[in-house]
């Protein structure tokens, strides 16, 4: 079953092994001292139903779910195996001001999607860039399927796309400038990359973009819920995330942000559906007044109405209504700020274990990479010791969460020495 982004040779058989244990709260095992925040609840381990003797760090390509996510999960589904599921409606907790809240956009500006991607897609589409002209610059730590659907567009219509190479696992700004320009339609970026944590100063890019009468798109899913974002302050225009990576959620429903002020005057829709109505009446059933068309409607302005043509996951969402508020009462903040030790701690010591550095070390994302010559040997002793993270035949990348300590990173480092 492909999961997710690119495939993995040791990953997700930690999650899969969670089981549901209803509760929820700050009770944290006893905090390794080096690698706590001052009067802070990390490491929230008892938040979660990792087994023991796992050692999970690979936040980065799922997420565990909390245990008040679990217990919602279980709600759900119960209720979806009630006969009267399909005459009363469930309650659902509205996520969408949670989630705008994480980056301090309004609710009205959020809108649900599949996936990131789908995210990408409609952004892309909206703004006219397949059959338009000018042209779209990215780089080539961007996220690999945004990569994959830019070239497509290049082949088939023509794109005139324009990819800036890292240097020291960097984009640096002046390579972005030197390929941006009037034409340029749209910078598209990941905010954190994927494959080693290097994050863009996005107000730059953003400035950048604007002063050519550009817009940028940013794919956060690799820091939606785990590091610092401020639509506002940064100026961007578009980003996308899923949910089942640090906002704690699962598969199928993530969240398009568009900026207010570009609804219709930039931006278009590409897709319609019922849920764009905001007063939908029929016609021609008795009773109905009478119309020259059977259906009579009218669109919705906000984000939902433009990019949102039918039922989104609700079990997801009902997640979702536990993850959120679970992530904004730890803070986001003390999250990266939590993080920082065990981070500092790999940059440190895995290069003293043969593996080299390919996530730059003033990076404060929430994950670090290596690269590595022979992944058979690496596998072997991940398998043994019990630790998940993310390994690559070249590379592997390491993404501790609230609920890794010290312990953790330790055990990782002497699996691998």
């Amino acid at each position: 079953m492909k999961v997710g982004r690119r495939e993995f040779l040791t990953g997700i058989g930690g999650v899969a092994a969670l089981s549901a244990v209803p509760g929820f709260g700050f009770e944290s095992s006893t905090p390794d001292p080096r690698s706590s925040v001052a009067g802070s609840p990390f490491p929230v381990k008892s938040d979660f139903a990792i087994p023991e003797g796992v050692t999970y760090l690979n936040g980065a390509y799922v997420h565990p779910m909390p245990k008040a996510a679990v217990e919602a999960a279980h709600q759900y589904a119960d209720f979806r195996s009630r006969p009267e599921a399909v005459s009363r409606p469930l309650e659902l907790k509205d996520v969408k001001p949670e989630f705008a809240a994480l980056i301090n956009a309004k609710p009205s500006e959020i809108s649900f999607v599949t996936s990131t991607s789908a995210g990408e897609n409609l952004v892309v589409n909206g703004l006219g860039i397949p059959q338009g002209s000018g042209n779209v610059v990215t780089d080539a730590l961007h996220f690999e399927g945004a990569i994959l659907h830019l070239q497509a567009l290049q082949q088939q219509f023509g794109l005139d796309l324009r990819i800036v190479m890292p240097r020291d696992w960097r984009i640096d700004m002046k390579d972005l400038e030197r390929v941006v320009d009037k034409k340029t339609k749209l910078i598209e970026i990941s905010l954190v990359a994927m494959n080693n944590g290097f994050q863009y100063d996005l107000k730059a890019v953003c400035d950048l973009a604007h002063s050519h009468g550009a817009y940028v798109y940013a794919d956060i899913a690799q820091a939606a819920g785990v590091t610092p974002i401020d639509v506002r302050a940064s100026g961007v225009d578009f980003c996308s995330c899923c949910s089942f990576k640090w906002l704690m959620g699962d598969f199928g429903l993530g969240f398009l942000y568009v900026r207010e002020d570009l609804l219709d005057r930039v931006i278009s829709r590409t897709q319609y559906g019922y849920y764009q109505a905001t007063d939908l009446q029929s016609h021609f059933v008795p009773g109905d007044p009478p119309a020259t068309s059977p259906y009579t409607w009218k669109l919705g302005t906000d984000a939902s109405a433009h990019f949102e043509v039918g039922t989104s996951a609700i079990g997801v969402t009902h997640i979702l209504g536990a993850s959120l508020p679970y992530i904004r009462k730890l803070g986001v903040e003390n999250i990266q700020a939590y993080r920082q030790p065990l981070l500092k701690r790999l940059h440190e010591e895995m290069p003293r274990l043969g593996f080299d550095p390919m996530t730059p070390p003033e990076s404060r994302s929430a994950l670090v990479s290596f690269a590595i010559k022979d992944y058979r040997p690496i596998l072997a002793r991940l398998e043994r010791a019990k630790v998940n993270v993310r390994l690559a035949r070249h590379w592997l990348r390491v993404s501790p969460s609230v609920f890794n300590d010290l312990k953790d990173i330790d055990h990782l480092l002497e699996a691998l020495s």
